[in-house]
């Protein structure tokens, strides 16, 4: 990174450090809601390590990292939440292995990849949101669309940061159809459509959507929608704006 885009970085992501202590003192009983989920659904027991979870891997960056993609998840699980690191669990080593199997996109996962989520707020799966915000009433369903704001401006500081006109790095928001109107990350998308449309358009340009990882739902999608003859990057292009006009409108 230059320096001016390492102190940018370096910027956001101690904003994001101090906004999720804050969102973690928020709430009085946020473990204890998401340890009941846990404990009263078919699944592993497991105990909840963190209630908001920030991701530790963009502690390992350093100005020499190579920022080659941003990539937005849901939110935290069982494994994130336990670890501390974004995309570590089943829908993470399908994500690397998707990306060792593409090499021409010249993407190492673990090393390329910047990855931030729609939420902090841990839950075992992405539709128990909807039960966790009943269970808390209001100020827990308040918090966490606050939470899907502020991580839609953060994603937004972070892609400023690490692009230039001539050189943009692309974010891909995995996981679309939560993002739909009434959907768990209605106020992701809507804070979302807001900030970029005072972006620059190059900005704009380079954000893409897709289906999840899990249960390789990313790859299929992109072998069924892949044309005869069109190459892995096209393909992941068309797709990708295909599902933003959909979704976000531009």
């Amino acid at each position: 990174m230059t320096s001016s885009a390492w102190a940018a970085f370096n910027t956001a992501r101690e904003r994001y450090r101090e906004a999720l202590e804050r969102f973690g003192r928020t709430v009085r009983g946020l473990k204890t809601l998401q340890q009941r989920l846990v404990d009263h659904r078919p699944g592993p027991a497991y105990t909840v390590r963190n209630a908001v979870v920030y991701n530790r891997a963009l502690d390992d960056l350093d100005p020499a990292a190579r920022i080659r993609l941003i990539l937005v998840g849901d939110n935290p699980g069982r494994r994130e939440q336990e670890t501390g690191r974004y995309l570590v669990g089943p829908s993470g080593k399908i994500a690397e292995s998707f990306f060792r199997a593409a090499p021409e996109l010249r993407i190492n996962f673990r090393r390329n990849v910047l990855i931030l989520n729609k939420t902090p707020v841990h839950t075992p799966r992405t539709a128990e949101l909807r039960e966790l915000c009943r269970a808390g009433g209001p100020e827990l369903t308040g918090l966490i669309a606050e939470t899907q704001r502020f991580m839609a401006s953060l994603l937004l500081e972070f892609h400023r940061a690490l692009s230039t006109s001539a050189r943009p790095v692309p974010v891909w928001i995995t996981g679309y159809s939560e993002m739909r109107r009434g959907g768990i990350f209605d106020p992701y998308t809507a804070a979302l459509v807001g900030l970029y449309a005072g972006a620059k358009p190059f900005l704009r340009d380079q954000v893409f959507l897709y289906r999840h990882f899990s249960m390789n739902q990313f790859s299929a999608d992109l072998r069924r929608q892949t044309l005869e003859g069109e190459g892995v990057r096209p393909a992941l292009d068309r797709i990708g704006r295909s599902y933003r006009q959909r979704i976000l409108g531009w």
